[in-house]
């Protein structure tokens, strides 16, 4: 009994032993450029229509990734399934029609709006408030002295300026004049716009969206031709555009209507576990989206090194570690393969993970997140062009992520490791922009694996002949080290670095 006990409390040593004396190299060589290739051309093929989120072709991809993972020995990684299903909606226009003293005016001929700033209502109003530009900042207010609560707004184009205030040209880019009409209570909002009859037709279909509640209702916006402004406005039109009428309320019957269906849509993340040994209730994640932009008409976006080339490579990581545990090396911590969708549409796959994790963030060590490793880049001038790879974030989190990456990059794969991107004022603010940062805003140490933005990059044309292999395998295999490195250490990474937050967002 004495000595059975004493094998259990010896087990944890002798995996930690186990790990210490493998060598890793022998199951870093089995990520090879062929393989990665393989997977590739199916990820990034025709059949695979772009891997939109929310498509026939991102299930498609879902599903090849999950039939990998099940011939790996993965276990399903969420609760059961290896899919992580989350919803995604649509909006698609039925109806929208503008009346004015009983005239009717058409859709694309007369006005047009967008179907996702929208919502299901029809409106009849006996009155029209002009608010020239709709504009409230530090200098003027133009909704000063008119009460719009619960009624329509009318507002010139946006680049006109009206009186005295100034601050034309802002229009609904950032959106300040709709949200100008919003606060002071207006139900909807008519602006004036240029380029009527429009030759390009109104799209039915809205975009995708995950947050299908909001917690408040925001005006309809449509864009009126000149034509429906001087059916309200009569001759002050003419005057308005010069800038010399002041706000004011026009009597008018005004009725304003738009219909849309709502289509209740899916995505999924994947995932994949690996369960560890003595420290299997700590986490290591391995991250790659593998949707992409879809199909514009029959033009296919194939997206090979945005992001197949991360996600072929999160194949290529969970095929060495599993090989390593059947041979009696694996991991100590347990390890979780996941490939997120909708990366591309604002992070959603990992933002829905991390706001729904299956295993505490507050016991995942580490995501090694890899978008695009594929390419070169053509506008580094710098160094060994062959032989780098952008690693951002590692400065970010936790304190002891450089020195762990540097030293295994040292030891093993000696490639440039180019921290271009770790600049806080990079103005192309990449650390942001991919679903390690979901990760890491809350709290998870990160690296970010990236090559750059190249002249294919989010066009058709980013296709996997263009990807260079070889490089390809290098830069997995420098994670696949990092990796089994931060599986098999005896403590967790420190979080030590207080987050970065995003600016301009």
């Amino acid at each position: 009994m004495k000595k059975i006990l004493l094998l259990v409390l010896l087990l944890p040593a002798i995996a930690g032993w186990s790990q210490k004396k493998a060598n890793p190299t022998v199951y870093a060589k089995t990520i090879t450029a062929d393989d990665l290739k393989k997977h590739l051309y199916i990820v990034a093929s025709a059949e695979m229509e772009g891997r939109e989120t929310a498509s026939p072709g991102q299930k498609k991809a879902a599903a090849y990734i999950e039939t990998q993972f099940r011939s790996l020995g993965l276990q399903p990684g969420n609760k059961g399934e290896y899919q992580m299903i989350y919803p995604v909606y649509q909006d698609s226009m039925t109806g929208a029609s503008v009346e004015v003293n009983g005239v009717t005016f058409s859709l694309d001929k007369d006005f047009t709006l967008n179907p996702g700033q929208s919502s299901n209502a029809t409106y009849r109003f006996a009155e029209v408030v002009f608010a020239g530009n709709g504009l409230v900042d530090s200098l003027h207010d133009d909704y000063k002295g008119l009460d719009v609560r619960g009624k329509v707004v009318l507002l010139l184009p946006a680049q006109q300026q009206q009186g005295q205030g100034g601050g034309g040209g802002r229009g609904f880019g950032g959106n300040p004049r709709a949200d100008a009409a919003w606060k002071n209570g207006a139900l909807a909002v008519l602006t004036i716009g240029q380029g009527f009859p429009r030759s390009q037709k109104t799209q039915v279909k809205g975009n995708m969206y995950v947050n299908a509640f909001s917690r408040s209702i925001r005006p309809n916006q449509f864009t009126i031709s000149e034509k429906i402004a001087e059916a309200i406005m009569g001759a002050d039109y003419a005057q308005a555009k010069s800038g010399t009428v002041a706000p004011k309320t026009y009597p008018a019957n005004v009725m304003l209507s738009f219909s849309k269906a709502v289509t209740n849509l899916q995505s999924s993340n994947v995932l994949g576990f690996l369960e560890g040994s003595d420290l299997k209730d700590e986490f290591v994640f391995v991250t790659g989206h593998y949707d992409h932009l879809g199909k514009r008409d029959t033009v296919i976006y194939y997206g090979a090194d945005d992001d197949g080339s991360g996600t072929v490579s999160v194949l290529e990581l969970a095929e060495a570690f599993t090989k390593a545990k059947a041979e009696g090396h694996g991991p100590r911590r347990s390890m979780i393969f996941m490939t997120v969708s909708g990366e591309e549409k604002g992070l959603w796959g990992s933002d829905y993970y991390t706001s729904h994790p299956v295993y505490p963030l507050d016991k995942t060590t580490v995501d090694l997140n890899i978008d695009m490793i594929g390419r070169l880049d053509p506008n580094r001038k710098e160094g060994d062009s062959t032989n780098y790879v952008y690693v951002v974030g590692d400065d970010k989190v936790s304190s002891d992520l450089k020195p762990i990456s540097e030293g295994n990059n040292k030891k093993f794969t000696k490639m440039e490791l180019d921290y271009k991107y770790n600049d806080p004022k990079d103005p192309q603010r990449i650390y942001f922009r991919s679903d390690h940062y979901n990760f890491a805003k809350n709290g998870v140490p990160i690296i970010f694996y990236f090559d750059g933005i190249h002249k294919d990059y989010h066009r058709p044309t980013d296709t996997p002949d263009k990807i260079n292999y070889d490089v390809m395998a290098k830069r997995a295999q420098l994670v696949f080290y990092t990796a089994w490195d931060m599986a098999n250490r005896d403590q967790m990474l420190k979080r030590d670095i207080k987050l970065e937050a995003p600016r301009g967002f």
